[in-house]
């Protein structure tokens, strides 16, 4: 049951947005003060979304956006502006803070309501990728592996790359994501080169490190070949672009794993079991 938080001082707005979303079978709580929002999202359970309005008794919903977008905490929870500012200048204030949308009053309840469904929709999807690569993540990995127990014909590939800490060490966060946002394009499209059904492959992320290629069986040897060629011509395109030039044994190594498994390598007792089996069959390219 989606949780949200309304931080709203009007009281009648108040207790008219939480007894209309509790109808509608929302958990929802209301707070009046910034600082009591703030206080209140250090606990458990966090709110799937925020009601913020602007003008608050102790400071401007501005300044709580922005104190909850500097926590990792709750960095990443749909903030939605409901306040009776209306200038453009107000708006673009509140949608640079990284809130999802910005609602004038007077409004409408049920837009109000689907635009929040909008938001949590939209929230619960981005729960499922990777924010670097865009790729499926784990929770939807493990559904795919699950899927493969009743399947005949299968191929899973799992790649990794090695030697990331010391590359971050030296180049910095967003050079390492730059790395792992251009291998996701280099196994996905990879994957996809000369076949023309885009369902018939799955490219996830085990882990930061870790990737997995589903495919048919068949096509297994020779998607494994084009990896090992296009990784090896790749590498040196991850550096930064002054690093390139630089003998390999002076600057931090990028190493690359793969391994592969069939159905034929089964049975396997259930989708644990095979990921530890694809995990140890990785070897260094």
């Amino acid at each position: 049951t989606p949780n949200i938080l309304i931080i709203e001082d009007d009281k009648d707005t108040a207790e008219m947005l939480r007894a209309y979303f509790e109808a509608h079978d929302y958990k929802a709580a209301s707070v009046a003060w910034g600082q009591d929002a703030l206080r209140l999202v250090k606990n458990d359970p966090l709110p799937d979304l925020i009601l913020l309005d602007i003008r608050l008794p102790d400071m401007n919903g501005y300044e709580v956006c922005k104190q909850l977008r500097s926590q990792r905490r709750t960095s990443e929870i749909p903030i939605i502006f409901l306040t009776e500012r209306r200038e453009p200048v107000d708006k673009y204030s509140g949608l640079e803070l990284g809130a999802v949308d910005y609602i004038t009053k007077p409004f409408d309840i049920q837009e109000l309501v689907l635009r929040v469904r909008n938001a949590l929709e939209h929230s619960k999807y981005q729960t499922l990728v990777n924010p670097i690569t865009g790729l499926s993540n784990e929770q939807v990995m493990d559904d795919k592996l699950r899927s493969l127990m009743a399947r005949q014909n299968w191929a899973l590939m799992l790649i990794g790359v090695g030697g990331l800490d010391a590359f971050a060490d030296r180049y910095g966060f967003v050079a390492r994501d730059d790395v792992l946002r251009a291998l996701s394009l280099v196994l996905s499209n990879s994957s996809a080169e000369g076949h023309p059904d885009p369902d018939a492959t799955f490219v996830g992320q085990m882990s930061e490190n870790n990737f997995v290629i589903i495919v048919e069986a068949s096509r297994a040897r020779d998607l494994q070949d084009r990896l090992i060629t296009r990784l090896k011509q790749a590498v040196n395109y991850f550096y930064p672009a002054k690093e390139r030039g630089v003998p390999p044994q002076q600057r931090p190594a990028l190493n690359f794993m793969l391994g592969a498994l069939t159905d034929q390598d089964g049975p396997f007792a259930d989708y644990t079991t095979l990921k530890s089996a694809a995990l140890s069959s990785m070897k260094t390219i």
